[in-house]
């Protein structure tokens, strides 16, 4: 069981952090930043166990769950293990996420099928595993919600119009709880542009306009997006707001 709450400063010694979608990519990333500050770390994934494990094995102290955000029993699960194992929750990542590529020109491929699996991942998970949060970060003294959106939210891009509305509403419901969840929880988002991770490995076309067009001519890291992430936590007068981690491409 975690101990007593530290303040958010240099160190999270003593609170419980859950990140979802946490098995690889920005989430373990996140996990593994928030343990070397000295949190308990709660690592989930819905289906890659066997990748969630080997990370939670990295951090000290922490415990890993399976459990699908899109499925509201096992969003509600999701929660109350973390409470029953940890004492407490302090800080939510909603890093879980899911894309279809496709060409935004093409508008049958995108049926309504495709929209309502994203939209159950993307939007309703997130809204789901937050609403059950809610009362033990109400609780916590300093409770938080830290959303991954996207640049696809924010900006005309995105692997798919799905996926960039997805994310659209995810930085829009970053916006609207912050109102309503204040002062007792502080609620923040992320908006990365094209990130390094296993999904986007074969992205090469995309990769390549993103450095040449960039300023700083570079696409980023999962550690780039969880030094934005961790930072907020921290950042104690900070609420309602995306922050666009894109290299400065949206100036372009």
């Amino acid at each position: 069981m975690a101990g007593t709450a530290a303040g958010p400063g240099d160190s999270f010694s003593g609170q419980v952090v859950l990140v979802t979608g946490s098995s690889s990519g920005i989430g373990a990333a996140v996990a593994r930043r928030f343990a070397g500050a000295g949190a308990t770390v709660v690592v989930n994934s819905s289906r890659s166990a066997e990748a969630g494990r080997a990370v939670t094995s990295e951090l000290a102290g922490a415990t890993y769950v399976q459990a699908d955000v899109s499925d509201e029993d096992q969003a509600r699960r999701l929660v109350d293990e973390v409470v029953d194992r940890c004492g407490r929750l302090d800080v939510l990542v909603n890093n879980a996420g899911t894309t279809e590529v496709i060409p935004h020109h093409d508008l049958r491929a995108a049926g309504p099928d495709v929209w309502r699996r994203i939209f159950d991942v993307n939007v309703i998970g997130t809204w789901q595993v937050t609403v059950v949060a809610v009362p033990h970060l109400q609780r916590s003294g300093h409770g938080q919600v830290i959303n991954v959106s996207s640049v696809a939210g924010e900006r005309p891009t995105g692997s798919s119009i799905p996926y960039a509305c997805s994310k659209a509403a995810v930085s829009h419901m970053t916006r609207l709880l912050a109102n309503v969840l204040g002062p007792s929880v502080r609620v923040n988002a992320v908006a990365p542009g094209l990130v390094d991770t296993p999904w986007t490995a074969d992205w090469d076309v995309v990769r390549a306009f993103v450095t040449s067009q960039a300023p700083l001519q570079r696409t980023a890291t999962p550690d780039d997006v969880a030094e934005v992430i961790i930072s907020l936590a921290r950042s104690e007068y900070v609420t309602g707001e995306v922050v666009l981690i894109d290299g400065g491409l949206h100036l372009r």
